[in-house]
């Protein structure tokens, strides 16, 4: 380091080196209690308090629109979904928030933070990941399992079935109906409460049902019902 009459050049204040220790602890800390609680919750050992959740979810990022629900509908979703869901979480929680944390803090020695991008990534990913946490958080919370298994054989359209239609068009088309967090158009899953799911919802196999559309009302005929095959 170079000696000048303002002091050592490249040195740490010992004030912010404290500060930053303090800082480093208390997050250590929170993800202690944070990865603790959650835990707890999702293993069924307790119930998570509502001060400790009204706690974490206050936050100048805690902007989280969730999917809407009907009216008193429940969050149904798949065994499959949830483990992946909670997996989601706990991996969070357990390896990718304590990582940045220290990343943030190795960041923050190393002298201006307003012009260190590691710095400000991190705390930007912070922010990210705690967000997710809570979101996550929420949906589980308010999940409710179904097993599609449980109407093996059925010809009739519920959640979790495999479904074959037909529309006006001569159109063919398979969809899995699932739940909102899970569903994934790419794998050929829809939401439980889309209008498409909506329309096919307790019919049967050969039965017709009306979709409306933008375009106009649709008429859909359900040609199979599947609830063997696995969920992608």
């Amino acid at each position: 380091y170079l000696a000048t009459n303002q002091g050592v050049v490249g040195s740490i204040p010992a004030s912010r080196t404290n500060m930053e220790s303090l800082q480093l602890q208390s997050c250590r800390l929170f993800h202690l209690s944070f990865s603790i609680a959650y835990v707890q919750l999702l293993r069924g050992d307790v119930s998570m308090s509502k001060a400790f959740t009204k706690e974490t979810d206050a936050s100048e990022d805690d902007d989280i629109s969730l999917p809407p629900l009907p009216p008193g509908g429940k969050n149904y979703i798949t065994p499959k979904g949830y483990a992946a869901l909670r997996s989601e979480l706990l991996h969070l929680i357990d390896h990718e928030r304590p990582q940045v944390v220290e990343v943030v803090h190795w960041a923050a020695s190393n002298g201006d933070r307003s012009e260190n991008g590691d710095y400000l990534y991190g705390k930007k990913r912070l922010r990210e990941i705690d967000r997710r946490i809570r979101f996550l958080t929420k949906r589980l919370e308010i999940a409710e399992v179904v097993d599609p298994d449980i109407h093996l054989g059925s010809e009739q359209v519920f959640f979790g079935a495999c479904v074959t239609y037909e529309d006006d068009l001569g159109e063919c088309r398979t969809v899995r109906i699932v739940g909102i967090d899970e569903a994934d158009t790419a794998l050929g899953q829809v939401s439980w409460v889309s209008p498409v799911a909506r329309a096919l919802l307790k019919a049967r196999v050969g039965d017709t049902v009306s979709l409306p559309t933008p375009a106009g009302v649709r008429t859909l005929e359900v040609l199979a019902v599947d609830y063997s095959s696995p969920i992608n």
